[in-house]
């Protein structure tokens, strides 16, 4: 790949406004578009709204009124296309459907990752993430099936399979445990800086959507599941947030935020199927192209720094959205019973996990097995959509006896 975002020059900062027509994007339709579209569209809104807080926290602690208006500026620029973006989904779909969704993009986002990171201990802390998103998409699709009536498969298609992960009611840890190792910033490859941002940014939104969207339903069960999963959702932001280096700068972070912005931005608008989606990235590429050369001029002023130190001068290769179901098997047949203590991995069940799993579930069976049990009452089985044979540990279990 020969792209060199340094190098590009975009839309002038003075021409990247727009107006209410060109905001008004017209959305994918649920029934007919590729699930990794949407993906697409879900994944980049969290990274914009990560972009809009970093920029807000920086800001805050910044005390020259010059760079304060400069950065909001941009960061009004980054609204526009934040809404431009999570506008393209369709009003038509439920919360539910929209959290299928998430959690797709929570699956198979983490497992490309996972598959691409160099860095062995980064690599495993996407690994032991994914077994417990991929268990969530397993909750949430038999909550679908209960409360709308639908399969899970109109979401996701046969691209992301739905199946038992590592289950949902062992994913509650003490906090401390759920505290990683930060990446040394002099030592770690660049692509590794914008791996821990662009999962951190996905989770953050998740965790978000869930505690805002829960008290919206009705039923119990629902209410409940969300409440529950949101919880877990806080601790896998702990966990991501926790891989990203305490010593990197503010206008270090800044062009890390922008680069990852350019970079993914450039992946999605290579590899979308959807012409008119794929103009909204491209023409949010260029305008990112600008946003990191303001960045780039920040982090020069400020820092000293030749910015190749911190970012590379070629863009790695492209995101892919594509199927995971073999690295995800794989997984579940190796370390579905993986759980932390302090910043490793351990497969015993240690004393404070086991205290903080008798003081929060209080000896009573947690929503997230409660809705399996009650869609088994109601629909006659759970819903599960296994596309290449038995779950594999079921499998394994079967091969042991």
């Amino acid at each position: 790949m020969t792209f060199n975002p340094l190098q590009e020059r975009g839309i002038p900062l003075d021409r990247q406004l727009s107006n209410w027509r060109e905001l008004n994007v017209t959305p994918i339709d649920p029934d007919h578009a590729d699930p990794y579209t949407r993906c697409r569209i879900i994944a980049m809104n969290g990274i914009e709204v990560e972009a809009i807080m970093f920029s807000h926290q920086l800001a805050r602690h910044c005390p020259d009124s010059a760079i304060k208006q400069q950065l909001a500026h941009v960061r009004y620029l980054e609204a526009q296309q934040q809404k431009a973006v999570n506008w393209l989904l369709p009003g038509l779909s439920s919360v539910l459907e929209t959290t299928l969704a998430y959690e797709q993009v929570a699956v198979d986002l983490t497992s490309w990752v996972a598959r691409m990171e160099p860095d062995p201990y980064l690599k495993q802390a996407y690994q032991f993430g994914v077994l417990e998103d991929f268990d969530h998409l397993y909750r949430y699709a038999n909550l679908f099936e209960m409360i709308e009536h639908r399969k899970a498969e109109s979401v996701v298609a046969q691209l992301t399979e739905v199946m038992p992960g590592r289950p949902t009611i062992l994913h509650h840890r003490h906090p401390v445990d759920n505290v990683r190792q930060p990446y040394d910033k002099s030592a770690v490859d660049p692509i590794s800086k914008l791996h821990a941002l662009t999962i951190m940014a996905a989770e953050q939104q998740t965790m978000n959507f869930y505690m805002n969207v829960g008290p919206m339903y009705m039923e119990p069960i629902a209410r409940q599941l969300y409440q529950e999963i949101g919880l877990i959702e806080e601790e896998h932001v702990t966990h991501y947030e926790s891989l990203v280096d305490p010593g990197e700068t503010w206008w270090e972070m800044l062009v890390n935020h922008e680069y990852n912005e350019c970079y993914l931005y450039y992946s999605f608008m290579e590899t979308e199927t959807d012409p008119k989606v794929r103009a909204v990235w491209e023409l949010h590429l260029n305008m990112e192209l600008e946003h990191l050369r303001l960045a780039v001029e920040l982090f020069k002023r400020h820092d000293g720094r030749d910015v190749q130190e911190v970012v590379s001068p070629r863009l790695p290769a492209p995101v892919t959205f594509e199927p995971n179901k073999e690295f995800v098997r794989e997984l579940l047949a190796t370390q579905i019973d993986f759980t932390t203590i302090g910043t490793g991995y351990v497969r015993d069940m240690h004393e404070r996990f086991e205290r903080l799993q008798e003081q929060i579930h209080g000896g009573e069976e947690p929503p997230s097995e409660r809705v399996i049990a009650d869609n088994r009452d109601k629909s006659g089985e759970e819903y599960r959509l296994e596309t290449e044979g038995p779950h594999p540990v079921e499998s394994l279990r079967r091969a042991r006896r």
